[in-house]
């Protein structure tokens, strides 16, 4: 048990100050409603803010949604939601534009037009960018510029619900444990790379949003797909965050090529090296393990103007002793974003009354079993929206915290869970692996004395979360026997026809994780489960 501190009241809390959180909070408050944000870390401690590549938006000339939409489907290997793939491209627009009255600036061409580029998956160029490789530190900033209030330093411990749904939720902060009383909570927490010895999110990527939602009662789905960037900075024993080798550099020219120059993609793929990131992740790790190495190359030597054009990534090899103007640059995959999240529909509502989810966080269709390259911030900015005008549709519940119960979780020591999640889970993996990664995860949780506890600070906090969403997709990874987009196999090569739909999850009575029937990752079919449970 727990005594609050501190007690607060708010029409709706928001839960992470990156695009998707910030884009709610602006489009609630513009509707009247009182927003709360959340945020563990400062202003720039967000994935959003390390976004290089751009946003995917249908450009005016030689483009259409349907290309777009056609482009994410084929990406999503299957299982993408058509609909909600065309909702969220077809928002693009209006999106972007809000966006820029905002103030955020983007790069132009020669003809004073914005200008596009082209990565992976993508059919032609419709990527548009900011300060070159910069473009979500420029979407960071004008939503920053906003003036939205954010309580910095604060993170979730539950969300609180009822018969009716949402009632708030428990948090803490520098001022210990506080209760907010809210009839609407909007997840937007980012990924779970820190699952991962090496990922290109930031520090605060440990599943918070995911181990939230199943504790109120959420459903979640395909955690088995995690994307693993092709292309990070390798540096010798680097872990934690790796600097991103944008695709956009990929786009723009360079090549991939192992220790003897040759190509590593030729032959995998018909287009290369700009081929969907699943494909080219698999084919690196493929050739290193063919060769014996940790790492290939990108030639990006042929690049006119590569400082101007990529100025992050120049300032990134540089301190790391490699100039891409001359030298090759050393690259290897690394966990990058995380493609399902807690089931929404385009709107952002889950399967809790009052609870809604948005960004990286969601799972709302859009991206199946692999994420195309620069629909992220498309994502967050289209479904955040959305999700903050949803949210006034509980602005006439009533919601008060009358228990705050039992706040007692297990986690287990995060060097030890990244080293499992590496080893058994990462680019390729197996069924004796995943098995065993479960089994080795579930001795750690029991050995370890402080289990269960109440957490006491954040960091103990996110451990709960990575330990609990670590469970859930070693569980779906386990169950899915074959190889689709970004989950690999090597004992189940090939897809399977029986397999064309998502595995949900929800929290079992035992408060583990378990697969949830078929079909209650479809917002059609909210109606027929079962009330969230009361705390």
């Amino acid at each position: 048990m727990i005594t609050p501190t501190w007690e607060a009241e708010a029409d709706l809390v928001v839960i992470g100050g990156g695009v998707a959180g910030l884009t709610a909070a602006r489009t609630a408050s513009l509707r009247g409603l009182r927003v709360l944000t959340l945020s563990k870390g400062g202003p720039t401690d967000t994935s959003t803010q390390y976004a290089q590549g751009g946003i995917a938006v249908v450009a005016p000339q030689g483009d259409s949604v349907d290309s777009h939409v056609h482009d994410t489907v084929v990406a999503g290997a299957g299982l993408c939601d058509p609909e909600a793939v065309r909702s969220i491209v077809a928002g693009g627009g209006a999106a972007v534009a809000a966006l820029t009255d905002l103030g955020a600036v983007f790069d132009l061409g020669r003809d004073g037009q914005i200008s596009r580029t082209r990565e992976g998956g993508h059919s032609t160029r419709r990527i548009i960018h900011a300060g070159g490789d910069a473009t979500g530190a420029e979407v960071q900033r004008a939503l920053n510029a906003a003036g939205l209030p954010v309580l910095f330093g604060a993170a979730v411990v539950d969300i609180v619900t009822g018969p009716g749904g949402v009632r708030g939720v428990i948090a803490l902060s520098d001022k210990g444990f506080g209760v907010v009383h809210a009839p609407a909570v909007l997840l937007a927490t980012g990924g779970l790379g820190q699952l991962y010895a090496c990922s290109t999110n930031p520090s605060g990527a440990t599943a918070d949003g995911v181990a939230l939602a199943l504790r109120a009662g959420a459903i979640v789905a395909d955690l088995e797909f995690v994307q693993f960037h092709p292309t990070v900075l390798f540096t010798p024993g680097g872990l934690g965050r790796r600097p991103l080798i944008s695709e956009a550099v990929r786009g723009e020219g360079a090549i991939l090529v192992d220790h003897e120059g040759r190509s590593v993609t030729a032959g995998v793929h018909p287009r290369g090296d700009l081929a969907p990131r699943d494909v080219v992740s698999r084919a690196i790790a493929a050739r290193m393990q063919a060769a014996g190495t940790d790492h290939v190359y990108l030639d990006a030597r042929a690049i006119d103007g590569f400082p101007q054009r990529f100025p992050t990534i120049t300032a990134s090899c540089l301190a790391a002793g490699i100039d891409p103007r001359g030298d090759l640059i050393p690259v290897a995959p690394a966990a990058h974003y995380q493609c399902g999240g807690v089931v929404t529909d385009t709107s952002g509502r889950t399967t809790v009354p009052g609870l809604y989810a948005a960004g990286e966080v969601a799972r709302t269709g859009l991206h199946g079993a692999n994420r195309l390259a620069s629909n992220s911030l498309l994502e967050g900015l289209v479904v955040g929206e959305r999700a903050g005008a949803a949210a006034a549709e509980r602005v006439d519940v009533r919601a008060h915290i009358t228990d705050v119960g039992s706040l007692s979780f297990p986690r287990t020591d995060r060097k030890a869970l990244q080293a499992l999640m590496t080893d058994h889970a990462s680019v390729v993996r197996d069924g004796d692996g995943l098995r065993a990664a479960v089994l080795r995860l579930l001795q750690l949780v029991r050995t370890d004395p402080a289990n269960p506890s109440v957490p006491q600070t954040i960091p103990d906090l996110e451990d709960t979360a990575l330990t609990l969403t670590a469970r859930a997709l070693l569980i779906a990874a386990a169950a899915r026997t074959e190889s689709r987009g970004s989950h690999a196999r090597s004992d189940h090569p090939t897809p399977r026809p029986d397999f064309h739909r998502a595995l949900p999850l929800r929290l079992g009575p035992d408060a583990r994780p378990q697969l949830a029937p078929e079909g209650t990752e479809t917002p059609g079919n909210w109606s027929t489960l079962a009330v969230p449970r009361a705390s």
